[in-house]
């Protein structure tokens, strides 16, 4: 199979804000350290890398991107240190050799260079909801490969920053009718019950703009869901299966 470039969207977010909801600090604005979520990157990019496709990472401003804390915990890895230890070490290795210290800020992708990249992935984490939904140099990005009926891949929190193609163009929702799993409201509201503080919800955003939402017991097990150019996952669970697909689309 001949190597093809594929562009991944990264957040320059380190955290977010987020409205507390409880006693004794109910209604102030806290910053929650985030991220991008360290499985949701890692095993579909392991794949990419497999297949020997050559991966760009991109972000707003070109910032280093930040992993999740709680996405680095043993517990996000059901206490498989090996596991875990081999997606950091992979996430180090592309600091050394493929510049994701130093991601391209979106600004500086051409839309002729956006014509080399064969498909455009977006990982999850709670980072995206800060910088990416809004970004209209990002919803440009992703209006071109929708345009182009080109391979595109989110999961998780990674569907809001479809969002940003409202901020490009003529301004509307490109996705419009797609059907399209993200992280869910429920999933989110057990969420703000731990830290006690109200977070933009993904699924309600993008059903409002005109997504159709996938959601149910299949998606929560790791399921995926295609629609067109488009796959999205829902959580972490269904970040292999989002990466196995995705890399048989960019393969046609």
């Amino acid at each position: 199979m001949p190597s093809k470039k594929v562009l991944v969207i990264m957040s320059d977010a380190h955290s977010i804000p987020l409205m507390k909801t409880t006693t004794p600090d109910a209604g102030q604005i806290v910053d929650q350290p985030s991220g991008f979520f360290l499985q949701e990157l890692a095993k579909p990019l392991q794949k990419l890398l497999d297949k020997g496709h050559e991966v760009t990472f991109a972000s707003p401003k070109g910032q280093e991107p930040t992993p999740d804390p709680n996405s680095e915990s043993l517990l996000a890895y059901a206490g498989n240190f090996y596991e875990r230890r081999r997606e950091h070490d992979l996430i180090e290795r592309m600091k050394a050799e493929n510049g994701f210290s130093r991601p391209r800020p979106f600004s500086s992708i051409s839309d002729e260079e956006l014509t080399t990249f064969a498909g455009v992935f977006i990982p999850g984490g709670h980072a995206p909801l800060k910088d990416l939904g809004a970004d209209p140099d990002l919803g440009r990005i992703l209006r071109y490969f929708h345009k182009e009926n080109k391979p595109t891949a989110a999961i998780c929190h990674g569907p809001y920053a479809l969002l940003s193609t409202k901020k490009a163009g003529d301004g509307s929702f490109v996705y419009d009718g797609y059907k399209i799993t993200s992280w869910s409201d429920a999933e989110e509201k057990g969420v703000e019950s731990l830290l006690g503080a109200e977070i933009e919800k993904v699924e309600s955003s993008l059903r409002d703009a005109g997504a159709v939402m996938v959601e149910g017991m299949h998606e929560k097990i790791g399921g995926t869901t295609l629609h067109r150019e488009l796959v999205t996952g829902g959580n972490p669970l269904a970040a292999n299966a989002l990466g196995d697909r995705f890399v048989r689309m960019i393969s046609v």
